[in-house]
């Protein structure tokens, strides 16, 4: 005789399982794992393209600077006008491009190659950076970069953590405070170049503008100082990309980076602009 309690399927003699009786509650669905990282879209086609063409520009104008500088900074003649100096007065602490600097990467002699350099790729800066001005402002994509009124405030505080004397970095979208007031003064710079450029360029023939910038030794002395801002903050912008991973230097080559999901979008936040 059968047991009732092995509730025997006719059509089947094996006994049931639990789950396929009639009666039994039905099993509980797995639940599906949640997605904790995202990708977006953090530098555009555009912004990356002109990133990347500003770096062999600026070289060139910086070496071909050096290669026209020399002529008029040679320690040899003692020019009564040389600015490559720090110093108060007739008081000299630092020469800046002694003649062993020179000597080691072949400088001399090399002016009018330099300003053969130096007039040409002056043009493909300018125009980098005016196709740049127009992109930001139509996109849009200034918005990441102009300071907001906590940027200095955030800047001191990411300045401290870089420095390891405090921990805990500010809220921020695609840029934090410190880099937006450094990528605005960066572009700030190269306006300060451009013009003082033109004032030593065509002294006569843009008199006012030179006469603008202080006269023609001062346009001289602001485009150098201005160019060494430039490389100092090229040297700070390599660090600091160095220092934050793999991941920043990957996201100027494919547009694109990983966040949290529970970090600001930036896609939301550029959708919010139209």
């Amino acid at each position: 005789m059968a047991d009732a309690s092995l509730n025997l399927n006719p059509a089947n003699p094996l006994p049931l399982a639990a789950g396929d009786r009639p009666d039994a509650a039905p099993a509980p669905e797995k639940a599906e794992p949640q997605a904790t990282i995202r990708i977006d879209e953090k530098h555009p086609l555009a912004i990356r393209w002109m990133h990347w063409v500003n770096f062999p520009v600026l070289f060139t104008m910086v070496w071909s600077g050096l290669l026209i500088y020399w002529n008029d900074s040679d320690n040899a003649y003692n020019y009564p006008h040389r600015v490559y100096r720090i110093g108060l007065g007739r008081f000299t602490l630092l020469r800046l491009f002694p003649n062993w600097f020179y000597n080691l990467f072949h400088v001399p002699y090399h002016v009018t190659q330099g300003l053969g350099y130096h007039s040409f790729f002056m043009w493909v800066f300018i125009v980098n950076g005016l196709a740049w001005v127009a992109y930001t402002a139509f996109s849009g994509e200034w918005r990441f970069v102009i300071p907001l009124k906590s940027s200095l405030r955030d800047a001191i505080q990411v300045t401290l953590v870089d420095l390891r004397l405090r921990k805990g970095l500010p809220p921020q979208t695609k840029y934090n405070g410190g880099q937006r007031i450094a990528y605005t003064s960066c572009a700030l710079m190269g306006v300060m170049m451009v013009l003082t450029g033109f004032a030593i360029w065509k002294p006569t023939q843009l008199h006012l503008l030179t006469t603008l910038c202080g006269g023609y030794e001062m346009a001289r002395w602001l485009h150098f100082w201005t160019t060494m801002s430039f490389m100092g903050f090229f040297l700070i912008h390599v660090y600091q990309v160095i220092a934050a991973g793999w991941s920043n230097f990957r996201s100027m080559v494919s547009g694109e980076d990983i966040q949290g999901v529970d970090a600001v979008s930036l896609d939301a936040e550029r959708k919010s602009w139209r």
